[in-house]
């Protein structure tokens, strides 16, 4: 059986719950005697919202949404209350076997001076929120905003990070941290969407529950944040329109922003206007940047020349101090006559931003060329930040001394280490780092040259660590000079690209728009795999649209057949059937046209699974033999597994059991001989599959058993869902049903841990079976309607059809004959339409579903006779 992951899922612990509130909202909906389109009309909802919830899908309304519905419905008080209850029931929890709280602020500054009256104000502010009540809700206190700001270089985000520290305390659910990069030269501002993105991953949820809208994103982001008291720091946003999406909705939580403008169009924030500090505190900041034994004698009156000279601007002073300091042989006349000889290029800056060129100036001046050359080119990287082995592909140097240049960028304050063994500039420092490596576009460029070869290598070994199975599926990359750190386990491969994922998208897109199309190709080919597996999929698509453009540009139509591969399995797995299938019709092309067999190898496997999921079995078994032709003529072995195990899945759904098992036997040779344990395990089950459908249920377990530990072992998620499910059915046909529910709750967990609406369909469908089998049809009515929304979402007719054959299997056993025949026939005309006689449930298929269908009619011609014979 197979399975794609899907964009949607559902939150922890909260399947029972959401099923209670959409029966709770149903029954009261029937009671007004109004359908779901008066109801979304009364309450000025939309439809889709009001089916949704009913039918228990992941859904998180706002309290206002809660609140017309409770009046469209007229409900009573105690009525409002339970709604409200499993409304908060149906959140993600955590527990303490899932993601710690996150702790994500930088690093504190060491020595904080001034602003006393600031941060005192600060928690003023967060006192008072303790003590007050939302309005609005009438429950807890209400988000508190805080907006800082300033003028480029006064010390807002060192401020804010400094402020968010002392108030972690108060915050025992977390600190999440985004810089938005609202004034950063040559990028642009955070997307909205992408910062909700990275705060929920902070929030412990799993890439493929994200939902892909920004909406939607913000409403999970919300609901999530309702009930926790959580501290967020939004650094450098650039306008109310970027960070509104990011506010929670209600509770305890606090909120900082540091902006260079003021933003006024946000409601209910607290304002804090940074100004330039006192002349004692830009005194105590040159001190103590200097070292206070350097100036023990010095007059004050050149101190505070010094500091004024700085426009009493803090990163000036801070510049200008670590600058002394690195010169022993300076006293302060030095400095200033040095610092008063720099004329100013930029004349339209304001005093303070041309006193930081100076500075910076003065300090670039003062470097050594090895440092010079280090500054520049560390300022041409594209990304966020970096560690020292991306520092050494820059400067083409060897680890060593690119770590003894940092530390002495670090020493003179033009570099900082929020992180241990992470590098950032300040925006302003690195726009000035920038301008200089402009001066030379050639070392520029061959810079970025070899990063670009540096992080192919890089990601090239995590993946191949992560997921060597597809080692041979991968464009090879050229090899980079500096070697990338060590990986030899999947858990450094993992963190390393933890790290590192948001800058490889960023140098994928900067490769893509900077000339260097074949390598953004390579590079977003081997980063396919690991965005997938982490749910990215919207930047995933991004890199690969820019690649699909680069290929197109320069003519690598092999790079082109490549970025479409990608993004046919990326739709795929958003279960977009139709735009895979265009994806992969346009490779397939391609592939023909260039006689390009292992591109046409891949593109048909890839429809083939695409029309098996769609349900179109004939056309995939098609499809899947063309594929195992060319994989036969071109020696791949691999390509080989893929078909095979293709043609496996769908002989035995088109009732074949004799050639599927054929069909796994020798994809499960060819995976012993290739130590491919992915394709062992994937031909392990499908024998499994087609074990099952013949009655031998022993055989299949022991099948089925035996592809779990691969599963496990190889950390394949979907592997391990589709041998617990398939255990979970065999137990439910022997009549087992506490072991069968045991390992249908085991699926559900994992499915919600991953975010997999396929496999949280074969679970609640699976549940809903066993809870007829034990005699209680409405707790399986409510699990096949549950089954039969997922996969309705997920455009799945063959699943719909199970489902469907599941809700009138409840229906009829509660005496809800009529509602039997309508879903009964829905079944039939989905696989009617679909040509197809099976399904994967045993129960439903086309002959015993007119049986039931005939039935019904027989009972019902019986019932009116005995009418008739009454009224006679």
């Amino acid at each position: 059986m197979d399975k794609s992951s899907g964009a949607h899922g559902v939150g922890g612990g909260s399947q029972q719950a959401e099923i209670i509130r959409g029966t709770l909202l149903r029954g009261w909906r029937e009671r007004a005697l109004l359908t779901q389109e008066q109801l979304a009309a009364q309450a000025g909802l939309s439809v889709r919202t009001v089916r949704r919830l009913e039918r228990g899908i992941q859904v998180r309304p706002r309290g206002a949404s809660l609140q017309l519905l409770a009046d469209a419905l007229g409900l009573s008080a105690a009525e409002r209350e339970a709604l409200v209850t499993a409304t908060s029931a149906a959140l993600p929890r955590r527990t303490g076997t899932e993601v710690p709280v996150p702790r994500q602020l930088p690093a504190n500054v060491a020595v904080f001076i001034g602003r006393e009256q600031e941060l005192a104000d600060l928690e003023n502010v967060h006192s008072h929120q303790q003590h007050s009540v939302d309005p609005d809700s009438g429950h807890g206190p209400p988000v508190k905003i805080i907006a800082v700001d300033g003028m480029a270089g006064i010390g807002k985000t060192t401020f804010a990070i400094h402020a968010a520290h002392r108030l972690t305390p108060h915050f025992p659910d977390g600190t999440l941290f985004v810089d938005l990069y609202g004034y950063t030269q040559g990028r642009a501002p955070v997307d909205a969407g992408d910062a909700l993105d990275q705060l929920l991953r902070g929030l412990g949820l799993a890439g493929e529950r994200i939902p892909p809208e920004l909406d939607e994103r913000s409403a999970l982001y919300r609901s999530v944040l309702a009930d926790r008291r959580a501290l967020i720091v939004l650094d450098n946003a650039v306008s109310e329109r970027q960070v509104r999406p990011l506010l929670p909705g209600a509770g305890g939580c606090m909120v900082i922003i540091t902006s260079r403008g003021r933003l006024t169009g946000l409601e209910r924030t607290h304002t804090v206007s940074l100004d330039i500090p006192s002349s004692t505190d830009a005194l105590a900041m040159f001190v103590h940047a200097a070292g206070h034994n350097r100036l023990v004698r010095t007059p004050t009156d050149l101190l505070h020349q010094t500091v004024q000279r700085c426009a009493m601007l803090p990163l000036a002073i801070y510049i200008a101090g670590a600058r002394l300091r690195s010169h022993p042989s300076w006293n302060v006349e030095d400095l200033l006559e040095r610092m008063d000889e720099h004329e100013p290029r930029l004349d339209e800056l304001q005093a303070g931003e041309r006193s930081l060129t100076a500075a910076l100036d003065l300090s670039y001046r003062e470097l050594t060329p090895g440092q010079q050359r280090a500054y520049r080119l560390m300022g041409t990287h594209p990304g966020k930040d970096f560690d020292v082995h991306t520092a050494a592909a820059l400067l083409g140097a060897p680890v060593p001394a690119a770590r003894q240049l940092l530390d002495q960028l670090l020493d003179v304050h033009l570099l900082q280490e929020p992180v241990a063994g992470r590098y950032r500039f300040h925006d302003l420092v690195r726009e000035h780092a920038a301008v200089a490596a402009g001066h030379d576009g050639v070392e520029s460029g061959a810079a970025t040259g070899r990063l670009l070869d540096y992080y192919g290598t890089a990601v090239t070994a995590a993946v191949d660590t992560l997921y060597p199975y597809e080692a041979d599926k991968r464009p090879a990359v050229r090899a980079a000079r500096v070697a990338a750190p060590a990986m030899r386990s999947a858990a450094q491969a993992s963190t390393w690209l933890d790290a590192e994922l948001a800058n490889l998208v960023a140098v994928a897109a900067h490769a893509a728009d900077h000339g260097f199309g074949d390598r953004a190709v390579q590079l977003s080919a081997a980063l396919h795999r690991c965005l997938r597996t982490r749910g990215r999929y919207i930047e995933a698509e991004a890199i690969l649209h820019r690649a699909l453009t680069a290929a197109r540009v320069t003519g690598n139509r092999s790079g082109e057949i490549e970025a479409l591969l990608g993004l046919g399995e990326i739709s795929s797995a958003r279960g977009l059937h139709g735009q895979a299938a265009a994806h992969l019709g346009q490779a397939l092309d391609i592939a023909q046209e260039t006689s390009d067999r292992r591109g046409e190898l891949g593109a048909l496997n890839g429809l083939g699974w695409t029309h098996r999921r769609r349900g179109r079995y004939q056309q995939a078994a098609e499809v899947f033999e063309r594929a195992l032709a060319i994989a036969h003529a071109i020696g791949n072995r691999t390509g080989e597994l893929d078909s095979l195990t293709g043609l496996g899945d769908v002989h035995r759904m088109l009732g074949l059991h004799e050639r599927s098992a054929d069909d796994f036997a020798q994809a499960l040779d060819i995976a012993r001989a290739l130590g491919h344990r992915t394709g062992e395990l994937k031909s392990l089950s499908g024998l499994g599959h087609v074990l099952r459908a013949l009655g031998r249920l022993e055989e299949a377990a022991d099948n089925f058993a035996r592809a779990l530990p691969i599963a496990r072992a190889t950390g394949h998620r979907t592997g391990e869902l589709d041998t617990l499910s398939s255990l979970g059915d065999i137990h439910r046909l022997r009549g087992r049903l506490p072991a069968a529910a045991s390992t249908y709750q085991q699926v559900l967990d994992i499915a919600t841990e991953i975010g997999s609406p396929n496999w949280q369909f074969e679970a609640v469908q699976g549940l809903g079976r066993l809870w007829r089998a034990a005699g209680r049809p409405a707790e399986s009515l409510d699990h096949h309607q549950r089954a039969l929304a997922l996969a309705t979402d997920l455009n799945q007719p063959d699943d719909e059809a199970r489902a469907h054959d599941g809700v009138a299997h409840a229906c009829h056993t509660l005496g809800r004959h009529e509602e039997a025949r309508r879903h009964w026939r829905l079944a039939l005309e989905i696989l009617t339409t679909l040509g197809n006689q099976q399904t994967e449930d045993e129960e439903a298929n086309v002959d015993t579903i007119r049986a039931h269908l005939t039935a019904l009619e027989h009972s019902s011609g019986d019932a009116l006779a005995a009418v008739t014979d009454h009224r006679h």
